[in-house]
């Protein structure tokens, strides 16, 4: 049965929360040979869950194989997407599957130190996961494991979340991407062989440590296995965080979620794509259509796509750090060339230039964040021009 003729299925392996469950992954798992952990990790198919979608058993590979004595393990908490509230619950509900994923990574690569970088916009948490961390980082004693679990509170910026500047930021310094390569399995936190996976991808690995890969695998499609949790906001009667399966056709889900009236699903938070009501049967939420980082934000007729795109692009103006000139200034261009559209002061044209420019924003920006801007430009550009030009 393929994915486009199944109902929409309700997962709960994230959330699900048995006390003590994931001391005993951890201890039965800490027992077996770190090649063969890494290969379940591969089998399973398991994707970075932050939308990347890198295969997370080959990143724990190649880190593993660096020769160095020092490496570490970090979890990215840094979840900055507009539309993005689903690590803020996983943490809050389920810690102990977080760290029991630092921890065994940090036992497979041969790593001493994790971390949690944390949102600071989150240290609300702080207070319940310090607890959490100090328990676990006892237990770990308790069964002798050299690992230890520390935290790290970001300062509020949006780029934070792309790793190679989360580790600027953990090392005291002003959070600005890299150049790449090096890439973090080699040269990461303190220029050292580094993991970092998002929150839920490391719950994800705890869980297939404990049912095996072949259970993962029987979720979602060949591209895209497993499930994923989404945020789902917007005009939908039903607001909230849902485990689902990857691979599911978007109509599906506004079937699900939508209120009967909508008009557009914008994927992936502001820098994700906004997908028009002519393109849900088309549309694959997964790998092998449009992948995301959870965030699913709903719009149905009464909303306007011009002011919307006019929002994500104030967003990145305000969260562009500056570094690079195709990011800093095209971000500016962008917002200052819809709006002299919108007053008719330039032609309807003019919006061909600029997503040309965000061509150009692509290929010259340091990291993610100057290269996707043109994702939700371009997409609701091409599916609402009249919107924005009357």
């Amino acid at each position: 049965m393929t994915m486009e003729t199944k109902k929409l299925k309700k997962v709960d392996i994230i959330f699900e929360n048995i006390p003590g469950l994931s001391y005993s992954i951890l201890e039965k798992t800490i027992k077996r040979n770190p090649d063969d952990i890494i290969l379940d990790l591969i089998d399973s198919g398991l994707k970075g869950r932050g939308g990347a979608g890198f295969p997370t058993g080959l990143k724990w590979k190649f880190t593993k194989n660096e020769d160095n004595p020092v490496k570490y393990v970090i979890c990215n908490a840094d979840e900055g997407e507009p539309g993005t509230f689903k690590d803020r619950e996983i943490i809050e509900r389920v810690p102990d599957k977080i760290l029991t994923g630092i921890a065994i990574c940090g036992y497979v690569i041969g790593a001493k130190e994790g971390y949690i970088y944390l949102r600071g916009e989150y240290n609300f948490l702080l207070k319940n996961l310090v607890k959490r961390v100090e328990e676990f980082n006892a237990f770990l004693k308790k069964i002798h494991l050299d690992f230890k679990v520390m935290i790290r509170s970001g300062s509020g910026a949006y780029v934070c979340g792309e790793e190679s500047a989360l580790f600027e930021s953990m090392e005291g310094y002003r959070g600005e991407p890299r150049n790449k390569p090096p890439y973090p399995t080699v040269a990461g936190y303190n220029w050292k062989p580094t993991v970092i996976n998002n929150v839920e991808t490391l719950v994800f690995a705890t869980m297939i440590c404990h049912m095996g890969p072949e259970k993962f695998k029987k979720l979602g499609t060949t591209d895209s296995r497993g499930s994923k949790v989404f945020s789902v906001s917007g005009d939908t009667p039903i607001p909230g965080i849902y485990e689902l399966e990857l691979g599911m056709p978007l109509h599906r889900f506004v079937e699900e979620f939508g209120d009967g009236d909508t008009k557009a699903v914008q994927i992936g938070g502001a820098s994700g794509f906004c997908v028009t009501r002519k393109k849900f049967n088309d549309t694959i939420i997964g790998f092998e259509g449009i992948p995301t980082g959870g965030s699913m934000m709903i719009f149905n007729s009464s909303r306007s796509m011009y002011n919307i795109l006019h929002d994500y692009l104030e967003f990145f103006c305000e969260e562009s750090c500056g570094q690079c000139t195709p990011c800093r200034i095209g971000c500016q261009q962008l917002l200052k060339g819809i709006e002299a559209v919108k007053r008719g002061e330039r032609p309807p044209s003019y919006l061909e230039e600029l997503k040309k420019l965000t061509a150009t924003m692509k290929i010259a920006s340091k990291c993610g964040l100057g290269q996707s801007v043109g994702n939700p430009f371009n997409s609701i550009v091409d599916n609402f021009r009249e919107e924005i030009i009357y």
